[in-house]
């Protein structure tokens, strides 16, 4: 294996049930993997294994309490674990792209615009960054009508395809997805699988939960376990 994009090291993360008397539930109990540039690692364990709490991890929404995450930025390794948030920010700018199972915007903002920020947020020109954004939005089956609409009134299906967009209008090295083809029809699947085999094609590194036994087939170039599976 070439040196990783990503490399997990022992982490653990426990949370704590405030509201009902400081109850600790474990979560990650020292998960330890690497992901090469060009590989997809998908994560196949049951709901409740803590896979969504693993990429929220490595993105920076929730602090392990022990172990190391490694991200290959700038050409050199950085460990996000204790990053002061300046780093951790400029990772999520240029390094990382994490598709989250739901679409957080602000209100009123066009989708068009919602999918190029991440492009403005890099220093891309305003028209290239809303044409890189138009393109994309065609590509994911987004009717031009709507282009002009705050993705907040979106069906489902179509939310999760600009929560898409506007990760994949810019080239990350590292990939974070969580679920990516939840809820979408089997050609918009189709359209999704396509711009993360591209993602891989350019050498991004990919680690992703996905439901669907058929996509996770078709994506996986290696399956991850956070825990043992149970024997039959």
């Amino acid at each position: 294996m070439s040196d990783p994009a990503l490399e997990i090291q022992a982490l653990q993360k426990t949370f704590v049930l405030h509201a009902q008397g400081g109850v600790r539930l474990p979560v990650l109990r020292g998960v330890s993997l690497r992901v090469a540039p060009g590989e997809c690692v998908v994560l196949a364990d049951p709901s409740g294994a803590g896979k969504s709490t693993l990429l929220r991890a490595v993105y920076g929404n929730y602090v392990p309490q022990a172990g190391r995450i490694l991200v290959r930025h700038d050409d050199r390794m950085v460990d996000l674990v204790g990053a002061s948030p300046r780093l951790v920010l400029d990772v999520r700018r240029r390094t990382i792209g994490y598709v989250s199972q739901f679409l957080r915007v602000v209100p009123r903002v066009p989708v068009v615009e919602v999918v190029a920020e991440p492009l403005r947020a890099i220093g891309v020109p305003l028209p290239q960054a809303r044409e890189r954004a138009r393109t994309l939005l065609e590509r994911l089956r987004i009717p031009e009508r709507l282009w002009s609409l705050s993705p907040v009134t979106f069906s489902g299906g179509e939310q999760q395809r600009v929560n898409v967009a506007r990760v994949f209008v810019v080239a990350y090295p590292v990939l974070l997805l969580d679920e990516p083809t939840a809820s979408l029809d089997a050609e918009s699947r189709r359209l999704v699988v396509e711009l993360i085999d591209e993602a891989r094609g350019r050498g991004a590194a990919v680690l992703g939960t996905v439901h669907d036994a058929l996509v996770r087939s078709r994506l996986a170039t290696r399956v991850q376990w956070l825990t043992e599976p149970e024997a039959a």
